[in-house]
């Protein structure tokens, strides 16, 4: 039985630290890097790095089902 990988590569300007995972909303303040947390309009409280991994983890699938079902 053969396991398939796939590797996406997300572009680098993607901004995955300023986008809240839970409602997409992007918050342009945060282009400082020194702030780690903070909270989204929509009540969620970001920790800047387990954000960015959540968005591109979410970008990753994106592109991989547009992928198998693009028809």
């Amino acid at each position: 039985m053969k396991i398939g990988k796939w590797l996406y590569q997300i572009n680098t300007y993607y901004p995955s630290s300023q986008t809240c995972s839970n409602c997409k909303t992007k918050n342009k303040a945060l282009k400082d890097l020194s702030i780690r947390e903070w909270e989204c309009a929509c009540g969620n409280m970001n920790d800047r790095d387990l954000n960015a991994s959540i968005n591109i983890m979410d970008k990753g699938f994106e592109m991989f089902l547009k992928e198998q079902y693009e028809f």
